[in-house]
């Protein structure tokens, strides 16, 4: 029975079709058609989750004790294992109790943070290109989006001094993440000291996602906003172990900082779910635990695959920025072509899977991004499809004078 009287809610309509949602139906066709598909669309990690983790996960669904609804607010012990881990890597205090609450997965928790802080009609600036969760969950809430464009030229980062002044003094909130996805572009201090500057000026949240924390190279170190004076004033910051841990379909993150803020998302929240599973919990407090090399061995095989990629790339033509940090390439599409058309057609004719950049706003078109999840024999592959079928950047023609 089809209920043609029955219609989505305006908020669900008011959504744009979730582009990687239609890469999946787009991949499940090729594969249809008998296509072999090397996928460097979604951020999805392809290596194991670590041993130790997976062990405790196991120890810990063994213990009836873990098998009833676990807080709402978390277990003690892994927001303890939370805020010890951003003493040792931040030197930032925090309280387990009141800064700290795990999450199922940064996504879940920015986007249920939105709906608890914006009222319909509110200003939230966001920039474009992001990771769209960052934009969907304030308009999920029913928030205005003011587009914040970043640029190439500005190394993608925000420039506050270019906000409006009316825009800056309407909008309630702020989200934005660097190390960046889409762009792998990273930040200085000197920029959050900025947005804290800029927040506590135009009394602005500022909502920070650092789930690629750890994915850094070349001796590069991010930046936490609760270092910045006044950041924990003014704002929260995301991280998810789906990256540094291979730990994707676990669905564990958390968020720290302003307790009030923590105290409204957490209040939300104790209305939608019961939380992590408590099994869950404890691999988790493994796995912020790990010793370094867990971590090295991380970061290499995405630096080396960066490395890799970026040269491949060069031998088609295209000039592909080398990137500090996350588990992406940022690479411009050939002239008079958009990002959409591009993807697609790199996909009809390789099998080849990127993401467009557009799925990331408006400020994404004219790039598509490439994740760094298969290993150099799987990436060499993808380049030779490509060199195959012809895909290179053309080079500009240069005008010869004649006399």
């Amino acid at each position: 029975m089809s209920l043609t009287w029955l219609q989505p809610a305006q908020r669900i309509n008011a959504l744009p079709p979730y582009v990687f949602a239609r890469l999946d139906e787009l991949k499940a066709r090729a594969r249809e058609q008998g296509l072999d598909l090397i996928d460097l669309g979604m951020g999805n990690p392809d290596g194991p989750t670590p041993a130790p983790v997976v062990e405790a996960a196991r120890q810990a669904i063994s213990d009836t004790s873990t098998h009833g609804y676990p807080p709402f607010e978390g277990t003690a012990s892994f927001r303890t294992a939370i805020t010890d881990w951003y003493a040792r890597r931040y030197g930032v205090q925090l309280d387990p109790t009141a800064e700290a609450l795990p999450l199922l997965g940064s996504k879940e928790g920015i986007t249920h943070l939105a709906m608890a802080f914006i009222n319909p009609g509110d200003l939230v600036l966001v920039p474009t290109p992001a990771y769209p969760a960052h934009f969907r969950g304030p308009a999920i809430a029913g928030g205005d989006i003011y587009h914040l464009y970043l640029s190439s030229a500005n190394d993608w980062l925000i420039d506050f001094e270019a906000i409006p002044l009316e825009v800056a003094q309407r909008a309630k909130a702020l989200f934005f993440n660097y190390p960046n996805n889409p762009t792998a572009a990273t930040a200085p201090r000197e920029f959050f000291e900025a947005a804290v500057e800029f927040a506590l000026r135009h009394q602005i949240l500022l909502v920070h996602d650092l789930c690629y924390a750890e994915l850094a190279f070349d001796g590069y170190q991010p930046t936490s906003l609760l270092e910045i004076p006044g950041g924990k004033e003014v704002g929260v910051e995301f991280h998810t172990l789906s990256k540094t841990y291979n730990m994707a379909g676990w669905r564990v993150g958390f968020v720290v900082g302003n307790s009030q803020v923590i105290q409204g998302l957490r209040t939300l929240k104790t209305n939608l779910d019961y939380g992590i599973f408590a099994a869950l919990q404890r691999a988790a407090e493994t796995a912020l635990s790990l010793p370094d090399f867990y971590l090295e061995e991380v970061q290499h095989r995405y630096s080396s695959r960066r490395d890799f990629l970026i040269q491949e790339f060069a031998s088609l033509g295209w000039t592909v920025d080398k990137p500090q940090a996350t588990m992406y390439l940022w690479v411009p599409c050939p002239p008079d072509t958009t990002s959409t058309d591009f993807a697609l057609s790199v996909l009809q004719e390789t099998g080849v899977v990127v993401t467009p950049g557009n799925a990331f706003g408006p400020g994404g078109e004219g790039y598509i991004r490439v994740s760094l999840i298969a290993d150099c024999d799987r990436l060499g592959e993808a380049m030779e499809r490509l060199r195959q079928a012809g895909f290179r950047f053309p080079t500009p023609q240069l005008k010869v004078e004649t006399v």
